[in-house]
């Protein structure tokens, strides 16, 4: 339950009980990055559990100014143009308020600019109102090649450049960064020492924290100082084909089938056909992802993280079998399957948490291939792709296939290549019926072929 939070005395600021929800505030000039981190932060957290939703203000201009004209509408003088950006900034942050105190959100984002003190005072009495704390995020960028590739990478794709060619809004973007920049006022260590913030410099060469409060706050930091933005792609693939894999079996530690063995030679070609700079590879501790990895002929990471979920008693039991011995966890689990725990095993939600520092880690490096488990490989994708916790255990993950992962602008890019090498449907959708009451035709309705 989320602790309620009180004011000491009608005199005192309001104090947030631990579990009070949270606002992280973005701050910086336009082409800084803002946005990026606001989606990636709002990802990260909801993956991770944290209910979290991103209002970005901008969105809201263009909802409420149909047409963009020019830079002139970002002007300080330009009266129209401000009262418009304060109606967008309150209803945004009226929209937060709905979120975080009424839909039972824990976390939002503000992302704006929000470059004067004068606005992120307006944003703190809003959130001592509201009963939320604050926390700042703002991203100081210096590097002219850093910025203009940030234009031309997310604002030309803006609605508000459809009808312009490159130059023209590239010339008028670079215009609209000019009408703030004079009235920018950095998030400071002296005059802003009461405030939680981090400031993030040249796309994370340096840092500087300040104030952290709590708990999500730091998961925030450690978050950021991960993160990069250096090209690169993630290939996710499953161990070939298994031996229990063939039977229908769940879990357990066999090796590869014949036609696994012959996916590894061709993942070791298809690897190398892609001639992939300084590639890292990891793999679970399992036996099946261990004899992939050594058909690439390469060195490779052992992760006991990456090991297939935990499924307990019903470990290298069919489908089946486990209707049969186990009817009620059966139909819980397709109730519920995100949740639901195998009795002595895990969860997907256990195997998400497991998952957290290999997360960090794909965040921290470059390109890695990661030899993995059809449970793990959906917590990794799901994350990647932002998919919700109902969409998670039931992503596609076939056996024998590479999903290349390339990270753009705002998301990340998929292209699934398929080795050709036949293997099993693993497969088992969600029946129709999943009450504990049904019948064992329906309970094993979408249970995958096999032996």
């Amino acid at each position: 339950m989320r602790g309620s939070c009180r004011p000491r005395n009608t005199r005192d600021r309001a104090v947030c009980m631990t579990n009070c929800p949270t606002l992280i505030v973005t701050v910086g000039l336009p082409a800084r990055g803002k946005t990026y981190i606001s989606k990636k932060l709002t990802r990260y957290l909801n993956w991770i559990g944290v209910p979290t939703k991103e209002f970005n203000v901008g969105q809201y201009r263009r909802e409420c100014v149909k047409i963009y004209k020019s830079f002139e509408f970002f002007r300080p003088d330009n009266e129209e143009g401000l009262k418009i950006r304060r109606q967008c900034a309150l209803a945004a942050l009226n929209d937060v308020r709905q979120y975080l105190s009424v839909e039972g959100g824990q976390v939002a984002v503000f992302d704006a600019t929000n470059t004067t003190r004068e606005r992120r005072g307006t944003i703190t009495r809003f959130a001592e109102q509201n009963r939320f704390k604050v926390f700042f995020v703002e991203s100081v960028c210096e590097d002219p090649t850093v910025i203009a590739e940030n234009i031309v990478q997310v604002k030309l794709g803006s609605p508000d450049y459809t009808d312009c060619n490159t130059e023209e809004a590239v010339a008028d973007f670079m215009k609209r960064i000019k009408c703030y920049e004079n009235s920018y006022q950095p998030l400071d260590e002296v005059l802003d020492r009461d405030l939680s913030f981090i400031k993030v410099m040249d796309v994370g060469r340096r840092y500087l924290v300040n104030r952290v409060q709590d708990h999500i706050q730091s998961r925030i930091v450690y978050y950021l100082m991960n993160i990069h933005i250096t090209p690169r792609s993630i290939y996710l693939c499953r161990h070939g084909e298994s031996d229990l894999n063939v039977n229908g079996r769940i879990g357990g530690d066999s090796g590869l089938s014949a036609r696994g063995k012959e996916f590894a030679k061709c993942l070791g070609k298809f690897i190398q056909d892609q001639n992939i700079k300084d590639l890292k590879v990891w793999t679970s501790q399992m036996k099946r992802t261990i004899q992939t990895a050594e058909a690439l002929a390469v060195p490779y990471e052992q992760w006991k993280a990456l090991n297939e979920i935990d499924a307990g008693v019903c470990e290298e039991l069919m489908y089946e079998e486990i209707q049969q011995h186990f009817p009620l966890e059966f139909a819980l689990r397709d109730q519920d399957k995100y949740r639901y725990r195998y009795p002595k095993g895990e969860s997907y939600e256990d195997l998400v948490q497991r998952l957290e520092p290999v997360i960090m880690e794909l965040e921290r490096q470059e390109n890695v291939l990661v030899v993995c488990h059809q449970a793990v490989m959906r917590c990794l994708l799901a994350y990647f792709l932002d998919k919700s916790a109902d969409e998670l255990p039931y992503l596609k993950c076939p056996l024998h296939t590479v999903l290349k992962l390339t990270p753009v602008a705002y998301g990340c890019k998929v292209e699934s290549v398929c080795l050709n090498v036949e293997a099993v449907n693993t497969h088992r959708d969600r029946p129709e019926n999943v009450d504990i009451s049904r019948m064992a035709e329906e309970a094993l309705f979408t249970v995958p072929a096999h032996e």
